[in-house]
């Protein structure tokens, strides 16, 4: 099998719009994406949030926790992920930083804030289930959310080809 020498980037990420150009990985950045990918691909991060399925309290949750996991990384890995290689444009460090702050991190400081007032005046018996659902603004929440991990597929994807395995997104 021949080795990986470059990836077509291509994603749409608020603020920055779209991103497109290519990432010539070396194999450091290959075992950075690997973990990156597993971080993604094993939480609920990349699962859209079915009307009367889970909790939006998790869902925020699962979300904020790729902060530590990409953090550990890139410090793991060093500064080397972060520069792009050869005549590509992109990197590691370049992307999962643009995932950060383009999609995760505006998500979860309009939304968080939010549902935690919200939580905060549940009175009653009534379950979390139950009370996220009566939420007026469940619905917009819950396409913001699935907006995200439309784009934290796409960006497992990529991460996958880099890490030289199939999708295991199903």
């Amino acid at each position: 099998m021949p080795k990986l020498t470059s990836v077509a980037v291509s994603l749409k990420l608020p603020f920055l719009g779209d991103i497109n150009g290519t990432w010539e990985p070396d194999e450091t950045e290959q075992r950075a994406a690997w973990e990156m990918y597993v971080e993604l691909v094993t939480r609920v991060s990349l699962v859209e949030l079915q009307p009367g399925e889970g909790l939006f309290h998790e869902a925020l949750a699962s979300l904020y926790t790729l902060f530590d996991s990409t953090r550990k990384i890139l410090r793991e890995y060093s500064p080397a992920v972060a520069r792009p290689k050869g005549e590509g444009e992109f990197s590691f460090g370049y992307l999962a930083i643009a995932i950060i702050n383009c999609v995760i991190r505006p998500l979860l400081a309009k939304w968080h804030p939010k549902l935690l007032h919200y939580q905060s005046m549940q009175t009653g018996t009534i379950s979390s289930v139950l009370y996220e659902q009566q939420w007026e603004d469940s619905d917009q929440l819950r396409q913001e959310l699935n907006n995200a991990h439309n784009t934290l597929r796409q960006y497992a994807g990529l991460l996958a080809q880099i890490a030289e395995v199939p999708p295991l997104v199903l």
